[in-house]
C-alpha cells in the first residue's frame, strides 16, 4: 500500500486520522530529503576521488538499490512501476561498471548535482517552509479558539459578537493555510517521480559517452531507457493533468468548503469539550467524538494539536439516552448541551465550538433543536441524450475529422474558441436539422473546432458513457497486474453497458484507433488519446483527490478499447460473470449511497411535447394490456404441465449439480433472452398517468424507471440453465431445469427477481431463459 491521499475536505475538520496522514507524507519527504542530500554527497565523491572511484560507486549503487517509491493510492501505473524499479536497474549498471573498471567520469556536476540540489531546496525546501508557517498558525488558531471558548456569556452581545468575527478571520487564515500545506505536500510527492529520476537518468547517459568499456552495456541498457523515459514522460504529463484538477478542486475548497465535504461513515463528527470533574474542581477536556445515529453510538477520544496528538484518558465509547440543549443560564459555557447514557450514570455536559455545530450535534442526536434538512439536490441533467441525434452529431463529427483532419498536429488534444464550439454545437443539435444525417459540417469549421465540440457533447450527457455504477469496476480493472487480466475483465464490463452506451463507445473507439494509425503525423499516440478521453469517458460521481489521482488508470482504460476494439466490440466475452462475481458486485452496489438520476443507464428516447408523450404512453399501456392478458393466459396453462423441483439453500447436492458454465454466450439472443434489446421497457398502468408541471415528463423516460414505475409490470416464468448456490440471504438457489415464477427485472445491474417456491429472491440473468 502506498501512501494515503491527503483529501482538501479534511483540512477543515482537522481529525486525528487527517494528522497522522499528514505525519506519514511529512516523514516521507524527509526520508526523501536525507536521501537526496547523501546522493548527492556520494556524488560529489564519485566525481572528486577517481583513486576511490570503485568503492564510492559501489556505495553509490547500495543506495539506489535500497530506495523504494512510496506512490501515492493503492495501485501503480505501469509507468510508475517501471519508475519504481529503475534506482535498482541502475544500481545494476553502476556495479557492472565497477566490474569492468571503468574510470572516466566527466560534467557529472551540471547533469546530477545540480538539478537535484535544485529539488531538494525549492520543492522540499519549500514544503518545510510551508510545514512551519502551517504549525505556526496551527497554535494560533487553537489559542484563539480556548480563549474564544472561554469568554463568559456574561459578556455584552456587541463584545461577543466581535469575538466571534475575530474567530472567524482567524480560522479562516487557519484553514487557508492548511490547504495550501496539503497541496504542496502532494506536489512533491509526486514531481519526485520524474524530477528525482530524471537527473540520475541524465548522469548515466553521460557515463555511457565518457567510458570506453561502456559501449557494449549502454546498448543493453538502451532498452530499459526508452521505456523509462517514455515513463517519466507519460508521469510528466499525467502529472500536469492531475496538478491543475487538484489545484482547481483546492480552490473550489476556498470558495466553498461546506459543498465539498467528504462522506462520513457516521450521522455527526468533530471536536466537543467534555467537562470532567476532578478532586480541585472541573475542567474542560477536549476530545475528538463520532455519533452514529442507527446504533446511538458516541466515541470519544481525547485529542489536543496544541500537544502533538493524543491527550491524557482512555477512548470511551457510550450509548445515547437522551440530549438535551443547555440553557445558557445555566452555565458559564456557551454551545453547551447535555448527555445521557445507557451505560453510564450521570450526565455528560459537552461544550461545540459555535452555536451552528451545537445545533448539527443537536440535530444528529435527535436533541430539542429543529431539524434542519440542508441536503439539497444539484444534480444537473444536460440537454445531450443517446438518442438518434446525439448518434448523428457523433458521426457528423467523426466523419469531418478523418476525411479532412486525421493528420493534424495535437487532433482532441488542442481546444477550440469556446464560443465557436457552443456555436457548432446549437447548429447540430437543432431539431430541425439534426435528424438529417446526409448533411456534412461545413467546410468553414476548424477541425479543432469540431474534435471540441465532440468531447463537449459526450461532456453534456446526463453521465459519462461508461457509467459510473461502472466507475470503479473499471478502474480496478486497469490496476489488475497481468496485462491479459485487465483487457479480459474490461471487456466483460463493456459488455455490462447498456445497449445505446455500447454502441456509441464503439463508434469513439474505432475511430480513435483510426486516429492512433496516423500517430506519425497528428502525434496522438494510444497513450495521448487516453490522456485526452479517460476523464471524459470515465469521470467519477464524486471530485476528490483521491479520485483525481485515479485518472492514470482512467487512461489506461481507454488506452486498452483503442488497442482492443475490434476484440472488445465484435466477440462477446470469453465467460460470463460467476455468481460471486456478481454477488461483490452488487455489494459494492448496496454499501454506496442510492444512485441518482446521473448514475442510470443514458436515455434512449427524445424529449418530447407533454401531448405527445401522453399520446405515446396510452399506446405502450394499450399494448402493455394486451401482452399482459396474453402472458397471464399462457402462465395458466404452463403452470398445470411444469413441475417445480423442491430446492432450498442447504441442499447437499447442490455442489455437486453445480456444472461449469459455458464459455461464451449466444451470438444472437432469442426475443425472450434476457440480453435481448426487445425486452419490454415500460410497464402497462392501470389508469392514465396524470401530467402536471411539477411530474417527470419534463425529462426524457428512462428504462429503468419505466420498469419499475408501475406494479403491474408484466412478469414471466423462467427456466434454470444452469444450477447455482446462494451465496447471500437475497439470492435463490436452484438446480438445472427450475422453473421460476414472476421473473422481472431488478435494480441490480446483472440481476433478475423471481419466485420460487413462494420465496421470492434474486437470480442471475445469464443462467435462465424465459418461457
Amino acid at each position: 500500500m502506498g501512501l494515503p491521499a491527503l483529501e482538501f475536505s479534511d483540512c477543515c475538520l482537522d481529525s486525528p486520522h487527517f494528522r497522522e496522514t499528514l505525519k506519514s507524507h511529512e516523514a516521507e519527504l524527509d526520508k526523501t530529503n536525507k536521501f537526496i542530500k547523501e546522493l548527492i554527497k556520494d556524488g560529489k565523491s564519485l566525481i572528486s576521488a577517481l583513486k576511490n572511484l570503485s568503492s564510492a560507486k559501489r556505495k553509490f549503487a547500495d543506495s539506489l538499490n535500497e530506495f523504494k517509491f512510496q506512490c501515492i493510492g493503492d495501485a501503480e501505473t505501469d509507468d510508475e512501476m517501471c519508475i519504481a524499479k529503475s534506482l535498482q536497474e541502475f544500481a545494476t549498471v553502476l556495479r557492472n561498471l565497477e566490474d569492468e573498471r571503468i574510470r572516466m567520469i566527466e560534467n557529472a556536476s551540471d547533469v546530477l548535482i545540480t538539478p537535484l540540489e535544485k529539488f531538494r531546496k525549492e520543492q522540499i525546501g519549500a514544503a518545510k517552509e510551508a510545514k512551519k508557517k502551517y504549525d505556526k498558525e496551527t497554535e494560533k488558531y487553537y489559542g484563539v479558539l480556548e480563549k474564544h471558548l472561554n469568554l463568559s456569556s456574561k459578556k455584552k452581545e456587541s463584545q461577543l459578537q466581535e469575538a466571534d468575527s475575530q474567530l472567524d478571520v482567524v480560522r479562516q487564515h487557519f484553514y487557508e493555510v492548511s490547504l495550501e500545506y496539503v497541496f504542496k505536500v502532494q506536489e512533491v510527492q509526486e514531481r519526485k517521480m520524474f524530477e528525482f529520476v530524471e537527473p540520475l537518468l541524465a548522469f548515466l547517459q553521460g557515463l555511457f559517452t565518457f567510458y570506453h568499456h561502456g559501449y557494449e552495456l549502454a546498448k543493453d541498457f538502451s532498452d530499459f531507457k526508452m521505456q523509462l523515459t517514455i515513463s517519466i514522460q507519460n508521469t510528466r504529463n499525467r502529472f500536469e493533468g492531475t496538478r491543475s484538477e487538484v489545484e482547481s478542486l483546492m480552490k473550489k475548497m476556498k470558495e466553498n468548503p461546506l459543498e465539498h465535504k467528504t462522506i462520513s461513515p457516521y450521522t455527526m463528527e468533530g471536536y466537543l469539550y467534555v467537562q470532567e470533574k476532578r478532586h480541585f474542581g472541573t475542567s474542560w477536556v477536549k476530545h475528538y467524538c463520532t455519533y452514529e445515529r442507527d446504533s446511538k453510538q458516541i466515541t470519544m477520544v481525547p485529542f489536543d494539536q496544541k500537544s502533538g496528538g493524543k491527550g491524557q484518558g482512555e477512548d470511551e465509547s457510550v450509548t445515547l439516552k437522551s440530549c438535551i440543549r443547555r440553557k445558557t443560564d445555566s452555565i458559564e459555557k456557551r454551545f453547551c448541551f447535555d448527555v445521557e447514557a445507557v451505560d453510564k450514570p450521570g450526565v455528560i455536559t459537552m461544550q461545540a465550538l459555535s452555536e451552528e455545530d451545537r445545533r448539527l450535534w443537536m440535530e444528529a442526536m435527535d436533541g430539542r433543536e429543529p431539524v434542519y434538512n440542508s441536503n439539497k439536490d444539484s444534480q444537473t441533467e444536460g440537454t445531450a441524450q443517446l438518442d438518434i441525434i446525439g448518434f448523428n452529431i457523433i458521426k457528423k463529427c467523426i466523419h469531418a475529422v478523418e476525411t479532412r483532419g486525421i493528420n493534424e498536429q495535437g487532433l482532441y488534444r488542442i481546444v477550440g474558441v469556446n464560443s465557436r464550439v457552443q456555436k457548432l454545437l446549437s447548429i447540430l443539435m437543432d431539431p430541425k436539422t439534426a435528424s438529417e444525417t446526409e448533411t456534412d459540417i461545413c467546410a468553414e469549421w476548424e477541425i479543432k473546432t469540431i474534435t471540441s465540440a465532440l468531447k463537449t457533447y459526450l461532456r453534456m450527457l446526463p453521465g459519462p458513457l461508461m457509467m459510473y455504477q461502472f466507475q470503479r469496476s473499471f478502474i480496478k480493472a486497469a490496476k489488475l497486474e497481468n496485462q491479459e487480466s485487465r483487457v479480459s475483465e474490461i471487456h466483460s464490463l463493456v459488455h455490462r453497458l447498456p445497449e445505446k452506451n455500447r454502441q456509441m463507445l464503439q463508434l469513439l473507439m474505432n475511430h480513435l484507433a483510426n486516429v492512433a494509425k496516423n500517430h506519425k503525423q497528428n502525434l496522438m499516440t494510444v497513450a495521448n488519446l487516453g490522456v485526452v478521453f479517460g476523464p471524459t469517458l470515465l469521470r467519477p460521481q464524486e471530485e476528490t483527490v483521491a479520485a483525481i489521482m485515479d485518472i492514470k488508470f482512467q487512461n489506461i482504460v481507454i488506452e486498452i478499447l483503442i488497442e482492443n476494439h475490434e476484440k472488445i466490440f465484435n466477440t462477446m466475452p470469453d465467460m460470463p460473470l460467476t455468481n460471486a462475481q456478481l454477488h461483490l458486485s452488487r455489494k459494492k452496489s448496496s454499501d454506496s449511497k442510492p444512485p441518482s438520476c446521473s448514475e442510470r443507464p443514458l436515455t434512449l428516447f427524445h424529449a418530447m411535447q407533454s401531448t405527445e408523450k401522453q399520446e405515446q404512453r396510452n399506446s405502450i399501456i394499450n399494448s402493455s394490456l394486451e401482452s399482459v392478458i396474453s402472458s397471464n393466459a399462457n402462465s395458466i396453462l404452463n403452470s398445470s404441465s411444469s413441475l417445480q423441483p423442491n430446492m432450498n439453500s442447504s441442499d447437499p447436492e447442490l455442489d455437486v449439480l453445480k456444472p461449469t458454465r459455458p464459455s461464451s454466450l449466444p451470438p444472437n439472443p432469442s426475443p425472450t433472452s434476457p440480453l435481448s434489446p426487445s425486452w419490454p421497457m415500460f410497464s402497462a398502468p392501470s389508469s392514465p398517468m396524470p401530467t402536471s408541471s411539477t411530474s417527470s415528463d419534463s425529462s426524457p423516460i428512462r428504462p429503468e424507471e419505466a420498469v419499475h414505475e408501475d406494479s403491474s409490470t408484466p412478469f414471466r416464468k423462467a427456466k434454470a440453465l444452469y444450477a447455482c448456490k446462494a451465496e447471500h440471504d437475497s439470492e435463490l438457489s436452484f438446480t438445472a431445469g427450475t422453473v421460476f415464477d414472476n421473473v422481472h427485472p431488478s435494480q441490480e445491474p446483472g440481476w433478475l427477481e423471481g419466485t420460487l417456491n413462494g420465496k421470492t429472491g434474486l437470480i442471475p440473468e445469464n443462467y435462465v431463459e424465459f418461457l
